[in-house]
């Protein structure tokens, strides 16, 4: 996990809000998207696109997931460098991580997604009642499959809604609204692995 002393956090979360705004002005002017359009197709304002783009607002994780949608990319595409060769081993302190300012979540990158395969691997803490939602996705569809490690969730996904425990495996899509919420009196833990549809 990141050093929390007061500077290192203030470096990490300075280097990350200005990777966030390289790759979403990247990821925006590839697609010829306009500030106006990609607001029209995320439901994020102009000024608020325009503010993250230019690393003047710690955008949460609701807010990227809008935007990833909007732009039809996983969100790790927002948080994460463009890397011509996957590492063969990414060490733990190696591996990227984020923290939602307001819900606290942490999501650290553990594999990256590879080109040829297309699959990543993904750490997600959820603090004590804290819920996370993300819109439909636009783009090129992919599965996730949730593998819980500690505590207890809630995933909806669309009008269905589960439950899981400790060592409880979900497989869906992206096609659907998501919303994730702790359940309980501590905090969770889950795996995502994101594979092509």
């Amino acid at each position: 996990m990141r050093n929390t002393s007061p500077a290192s956090s203030n470096e990490a979360d300075t280097h990350i809000d200005a990777l966030i705004a390289t790759r979403l002005l990247a990821l925006r002017q590839a697609q010829a998207l306009s500030l106006a359009e990609l607001a029209e197709r995320s439901g994020v304002s102009k000024a608020m696109i325009s503010k993250v783009e230019r690393a003047q607002s710690s955008p949460t994780a609701v807010l990227l997931g809008r935007l990833a949608a909007g732009l039809g990319v996983p969100l790790a595409q927002l948080l994460t460098e463009d890397k011509d060769q996957p590492q063969r081993l990414r060490t733990r302190a190696a591996q990227e991580t984020w923290r939602d300012p307001e819900a606290g979540y942490l999501r650290r990158q553990v594999a990256e997604r590879h080109a040829g395969s297309g699959v990543e691997l993904v750490e997600i803490e959820l603090p004590r009642s804290a819920q996370v939602g993300y819109p439909r996705w636009s783009g090129k569809p992919y599965r996730q499959c949730l593998w819980m490690l500690e505590g207890a969730l809630r995933v909806d996904y669309g009008d269905e809604r589960f439950e899981l425990s400790p060592g409880d495996c979900l497989d869906f899509g992206v096609d659907q609204p998501l919303v994730f919420k702790a359940l309980g009196r501590s905090a969770c833990r889950y795996l995502l692995v994101a594979s092509p549809e």
